[in-house]
């Protein structure tokens, strides 16, 4: 007999509980409704956090300092205090800087000769896949990357000579190479270079890509204004090659979003990037803005118009507002200068107010090269790491509320670099 629905199973049990069924027909007499088949509830997926620091000496990018990680499966109870002292994993062939999903970590690693997919699992770094290079080859650390959906993964960065932008599709499930080629841009005149990495990333609603580079011939020579080129996934054709004229350069032009995040879209698919212009001989960032539709910068809009220096990183917290590290180049933090400091950015109404712990302004921290806040959205919760010559810590911000609590500290000796978001393996 062939399975009833499931309106139908409800009616025949609702039957059957108060009367007594009487069939015209000969086949069916004896037979029962069975019950739906149980579908099975999605698993809950649960996460922990990988901290990452540097020894005896603050890090940062391409940091030849000892990094050990460690994962942890809270940062919220501030009597913890976190010692890697015979803890953690020491990365020594690989880089701190990654490309992440959800469970793994994607890297060229030191060796420049391949991708690798890594897992941190019970604290021991497990080489899941590797895969040589195909035609393009990539330099450790210097490529940048987008996510065209949950398995698709495409790297892109100049060529050994820069006179190119190469990029390489992979199946990030099997590490496969799906196709490899080169962008159909040519260098402003005058120019002989690229940028080296530039920032890609990919906007869902239209299915496009947008890669920002420039041209230039050494690090103070290059051109005024970055170039915005948009990009067709399927094809890999250029179809748009904008010159903005909001901002100099985007930040991480050398290094893509391997540890710091530079873009996001908001709840409408609108793409934020963080920039700069020189002022005063000083680099103040900018919070720049490409409307969902459009294929350059909105004319005039800053969403961080009082910057006192750089925006090193830039995070979506929902309800058109983003969480930001960025500079004050007038004040140190006895590591290192300029210093930095953490501030919640209302997308729309274009202001910034800093983020304070009972009533007083969190402390200002070292680390250009950092990404030390992370947003869980599922206990919508942001957690942001100082680090300074006073400690390392984490302060916990409750998105709804903006409340603003304690966290774990970490043990003296050791340098507060990163934090990551991890996905636990279901067992």
């Amino acid at each position: 007999m062939k399975k009833l629905s499931l309106y139908f199973t409800m009616m025949a049990t609702l039957l059957l509980g108060t009367a007594t069924i009487t069939s015209c027909g000969d086949d069916d007499d004896d037979v029962q409704p069975t019950p739906e088949t149980p579908v099975d509830k999605p698993v809950e997926k649960t996460y922990h956090y990988d901290l990452t620091v540097t020894v005896g000496k603050h890090g940062g990018m391409a940091s030849q300092e000892t990094h050990l990680t460690m994962s942890v499966p809270s940062l919220a109870n501030p009597d913890t205090v976190v010692s890697f002292q015979n803890n953690g994993i020491e990365i020594t062939d690989y880089t701190i800087e990654n490309i992440y999903d959800d469970k793994y970590m994607y890297q060229v690693p030191t060796t420049g000769d391949r991708f690798v997919k890594l897992q941190i699992k019970n604290n021991r770094l497990n080489v899941v896949r590797e895969r040589p290079f195909g035609k393009n080859t990539f330099v450790s650390r210097k490529y940048t990357h987008a996510w065209l959906n949950d398995s698709l993964l495409i790297v892109m960065a100049a060529n050994g000579t820069a006179d190119k932008v190469i990029w390489t599709k992979l199946n990030a499930k099997t590490m496969t190479i799906v196709d490899e080629g080169e962008l159909s841009l040519a260098l402003a005149e005058g120019y002989k270079k690229f940028s080296t990495s530039g920032i890609l990333t990919y906007r869902k609603s239209d299915k496009k890509l947008f890669y920002f580079f420039f041209s230039q011939n050494s690090k103070s020579d290059r051109e005024p204004f970055f170039h915005i080129a948009v990009i067709n996934p399927e094809t890999m054709a250029v179809e748009h090659d904008n010159v903005n004229a909001e901002a100099a350069e985007m930040q991480g032009s050398a290094y893509g979003e391997l540890m710091q995040s530079f873009t996001f879209f908001d709840d409408d698919d609108n793409l934020y990037l963080t920039a700069f212009n020189s002022v005063n001989k000083k680099n103040i960032g900018k919070l720049v803005r490409i409307k969902r539709g459009e294929y350059n910068f909105e004319a005039g809009y800053n969403a961080f118009p009082d910057a006192l220096g750089k925006i090193i990183t830039v995070q979506y917290i929902g309800g058109n507002k983003a969480l930001a590290y960025s500079g004050d180049a007038s004040v140190g933090t006895g590591i290192q200068d300029p210093a930095y400091y953490y501030s919640i950015v209302d997308l729309k109404a274009k202001t910034t107010s800093r983020i304070a712990y009972n009533g007083t302004p969190i402390a200002y921290s070292a680390g250009n090269f950092s990404q030390r806040s992370v947003f869980n959205a599922k206990e919508n919760k942001a957690y942001i790491g100082v680090s300074n010559a006073d400690g390392e810590c984490i302060y916990i911000l409750d998105v709804p509320t903006g409340k603003v609590t304690k966290g774990l500290s970490i043990a003296p000796g050791y340098y507060f670099d990163q934090i990551r978001l991890v996905q636990d393996d279901a067992e």
